[in-house]
């Protein structure tokens, strides 16, 4: 059991995500963006990270001993990139004696692209996050989320990982206003199959109990030809929405997973949903 496990949802909550390509920070209270920093940093996050969470800070008129809580993105995406924020995060909370909260990358990006997408208004579901009782991007069981879903929006979040795949997932939110609920886990997938999947999933339920729009957010460009299947059946339903992570959507996804019990400092690990590549390299040539 965490040592954090009884403590209340955190007030003012330093929010971070190194997953992408974009380096996402944010400084929330009680759901609301003080500051917010983002940084399209390729595969050079350490370089900026540090400089961009002290940058937030005084932005927000605070210090580092004046915040409740830490969260922060432990993938799946970028291998190097997940484990740069989650270290980071941990040496904080450890240091600072504050909780600590893991968040899906991909539930945030979705959360983020599908908001930015359909015009959702930041401030409130923002205010939502801080009174929810289950975290963004938080599961129920997925035929009650399809139903609960009509007319709605399914999202489906990408994150390239090269030859033809992507980390993905499948949330719904209700139409308007609401925070998605997670449908599919967090996986790697090729995008063919999961672009059939997604197909077959729709084709089976009824009209009216069909999404009004699929949401395609994040790394989309390279995968389109696999999502023009879907784009075919179903025309407008289907949006491709090219996106990168921003800091205020970190935030909001961090304030609502404080909802839940906090994560062991000394155990919350990077989400990497396959071995690094020189790992799997090294284990085929062993």
């Amino acid at each position: 059991m965490s040592e954090h496990e009884n403590i209340q949802p955190s007030q003012r909550l330093l929010t971070l995500d190194t997953a992408t390509s974009s380096l996402a920070v944010a400084v929330m209270e009680g759901g609301r963006v003080l500051a917010e920093r983002t940084i399209h940093a390729e595969r050079n996050h350490s370089a900026y990270l540090v400089t961009a969470i002290g940058d937030c800070l005084k932005a927000a008129g605070l210090a580092k001993q004046d915040l409740d809580g830490i969260a922060v993105g432990v993938g799946p995406g970028s291998y190097t990139g997940i484990r740069i924020a989650v270290t980071t995060a941990k040496t904080l909370a450890w240091s600072l004696r504050l909780p600590v909260y893991g968040v899906s990358s991909l539930a945030a990006l979705a959360l983020g692209g599908w908001a930015s997408a359909s015009g959702q208004d930041a401030a409130a579901l923002g205010e939502l996050a801080a009174r929810r009782s289950a975290p963004a991007g938080s599961a129920r069981p997925a035929e009650e989320g399809r139903r609960a879903a009509a007319g709605g929006h399914w999202i489906a979040p990408l994150i390239d990982a090269r030859r033809g795949q992507a980390y993905s997932a499948l949330f719904a939110a209700p139409a308007p206003g609401g925070l998605p609920e997670r449908l599919e886990p967090d996986a790697i997938r090729l995008m063919d199959g999961w672009a059939d999947e997604l197909k077959r999933q729709l084709e089976q339920l009824p009209a009216e109990e069909r999404p009004a729009r699929l949401w395609f957010v994040g790394e989309t460009e390279k995968h389109e030809a696999a999502i023009a299947p879907l784009i075919a059946a179903f025309g407008e339903l289907v949006q491709l929405v090219p996106y990168e992570l921003e800091g205020a959507w970190v935030g909001i996804a961090g304030t609502a997973r404080t909802a839940l019990p906090a994560d062991d400092v000394h155990a919350l690990e990077p989400n990497y949903t396959q071995l690094a590549e020189a790992e799997a390299k090294r284990l085929r040539n062993a």
